[in-house]
């Protein structure tokens, strides 16, 4: 039998599905000439990759920020600690400081998704696999390694930029900031197959969140083999970040923004509705913010800067939200 805050939930749940529905319907037909076929069809294969790679970007950063903050039982931290971000930035610039904005690495697309996402991914298994088992599967002890990484990375990438040319850090700019206006249609297929993958190989795990967030003592009495679990969901959150960020790029702090709005809304320990709910709040928030980018401001701001300004500001409030709540 379901509770009255179960039959809630599912209740916004719902309501968030049909919202998704209607940002969906409108970014797809907003100023489109349905009278012209020819026009219909070119709009369609504009706006249908970048649509796509919206909704891609949204469960795969939505679902691993819901992940990763019951993994290290805090709130206001998101998974771009792990280095995700300072790895792809320093990745793409280290490939126009070495070998220029004119050579494969930097023109060919679907050469730079395959480069962007085997580093990140091998670094992903050796980091947070093997030095999980180092740190006797202590995650603060990962997690700090995770910032002193982001860090050792931002330092090299910043001393490049430093002496390298400035036409190629000029167009380097470009490849660093989130953006859905040119998406490579190719890699979504291919990013799609990937999340399936993983999430039907982390599904044990993944149906253990509720028992493992209560923390080791109580999961290993239940029967669950807590480390391991903790460092395959691990893994799996960055895998999930690093195919998000090797796809539209970067976008600090809206894991942050979809996992907060879902714990606010839903008000539940249940991770399969919480996944769900962060999943349709970032599909939510990326496609009416592109929208918006698009018919409103003409693409003059990406809607990445949007979001990194609106996240920083909700950090603060979270900060001071807990910190009012401590004292």
């Amino acid at each position: 039998m379901r509770t009255h805050a179960q039959r809630a939930n599912v209740r916004k749940l719902c309501i968030l599905a049909a919202l998704v529905l209607l940002a969906i319907a409108a970014y797809m037909t907003i100023d489109v000439n349905f009278s012209n076929p020819k026009f219909l069809r070119f709009s369609m294969k504009i706006r249908t990759p970048k649509m796509l790679s919206m909704l891609v970007a949204a469960f795969a950063i939505g679902g691993a920020s819901i992940v990763f903050q019951s993994i290290i039982r805090n709130n206001i931290v998101t998974p771009c600690l792990l280095g995700m971000n300072a790895l792809y930035t320093l990745v793409h610039t280290l490939v126009y400081f070495a070998f220029g904005s004119a050579s494969l690495l930097a023109m060919n697309s679907n050469l730079a998704f395959a480069v962007d996402l085997v580093i990140m991914s091998a670094t992903t298994t050796f980091i947070y696999g093997y030095l999980f088992r180092k740190t006797n599967y202590n995650v603060l002890y990962v997690l700090l390694i995770g910032t002193v990484l982001s860090s050792f990375f931002g330092s090299l990438q910043s001393t490049m930029v430093r002496i390298m040319d400035p036409n190629e850090y000029e167009t380097l700019l470009v490849e660093l900031v989130a953006s859905f206006d040119n998406i490579n249609s190719e890699i979504i297929l291919v990013c799609v197959l990937l999340l399936a993958a993983l999430t039907f190989s982390l599904r044990r795990e993944l149906a253990l969140l509720d028992v493992i967030t209560l923390g080791r003592d109580q999961a290993t009495n239940l029967g669950v083999d807590y480390d391991r679990c903790i460092r395959r969901l691990l893994i799996g959150v960055t895998v999930c970040i690093a195919v998000a960020t090797a796809m539209v790029g970067p976008i600090s702090f809206l894991g942050l923004i979809l996992a907060n709005l879902s714990r606010q809304l839903l008000k539940t320990y249940r991770h399969s509705q919480l996944v769900l709910g962060s999943a349709m709040i970032g599909m939510l928030v990326l496609v009416a913010g592109q929208c918006l980018v698009e018919h409103v401001f003409a693409y003059a701001i990406p809607v990445s800067v949007f979001i990194t300004i609106g996240g920083g500001v909700y950090f603060l409030y979270l900060l001071l939200r807990q910190k009012k709540g401590v004292s």
